[in-house]
């Protein structure tokens, strides 16, 4: 089995060093495909305006000057030597989970596999960011493997990806695994002006707000409740259910 992995962190990132150990435990075939720099919050982007640059950094490993799409692309069209059979898109720090997988990188990168028909499958470590990043990267080591193995024997539905986030606790205390809805966050995105040394404003996106309350049969409780969440994600986003009511609404 040939594996590609990609990340949204960038090609130095740990979490792309763990999600290769990872990945040795189900072939030795291992590809790896990542963005130069951190490329986190790009979502399903596209480098359309500069041309793309892969330097190669290792055996079978590429650094790509673009986001996680473009190296999923680049991958699979350019750089990989033949067919590929799984795309393994993280390990991300930190949870992509709620409405924030809109935004996620790491994500960005199985949807495009899932796209040119590659069962694909994102993985994320919560962590709490407490001044540093603490990131329990050995429950990844841990969990991550096995549960692998189980999604690889199942079919997954034409344009549906897996999106995998383990919890912020040693991989003694996860409580297992759920499958789960993505859940719901108030909007938590806020500007914070700052000046520079000659006293020009500049500014940050932030994180603001507090966590969503419980939320059961989502990706947000089941972290909370220390369990591996997983969720089915389709590409189709059409809501069906609202298409009759609008068809009537407009035609009568």
């Amino acid at each position: 089995m040939r594996i590609l992995l990609t990340n949204d962190d960038g090609i130095n990132a740990p979490g792309l060093a763990v999600l290769e150990e990872v990945a040795r435990h189900l072939s030795d075939d291992i590809w790896t495909v990542a963005p130069e720099t951190d490329q986190s919050g790009l979502a399903h982007s596209l480098t359309l305006n500069h041309p793309l640059r892969a330097r190669e950094v290792g055996d079978q490993k590429f650094a790509v000057s673009g986001t996680p799409t473009d190296c999923v692309i680049m991958g699979i069209r350019q750089l990989v030597d033949g067919p590929v059979d799984l795309v393994l898109s993280g390990i991300n720090a930190g949870q992509n989970i709620g409405d924030y997988v809109t935004y996620s990188g790491t994500v960005a990168g199985a949807i495009e596999g899932t796209l040119l028909g590659i069962k694909s499958i994102a993985l994320s470590q919560a962590y709490n960011f407490d001044n540093a990043r603490n990131v329990p990267w050995d429950t990844s080591r841990a969990l991550a493997p096995d549960l692998l193995k189980k999604l690889l024997k199942i079919d997954l539905p034409k344009d549906t990806l897996i999106n995998v986030n383990l919890p912020n606790c040693p991989p003694e205390q996860v409580n297992g695994h759920a499958i789960v809805t993505q859940g719901k966050y108030e909007h938590g995105l806020g500007i914070g002006e700052r000046s520079d040394g000659r006293g020009n404003p500049y500014y940050w996106l932030e994180f603001i707000g507090e966590p969503p309350i419980h939320q059961p049969g989502t990706d947000i409780d089941a972290l909370i409740n220390n369990q591996i969440a997983i969720t089915p994600i389709r590409l189709d986003m059409t809501d069906h259910g609202f298409m009759d009511k609008l068809s009537l609404e407009l035609n009568g």
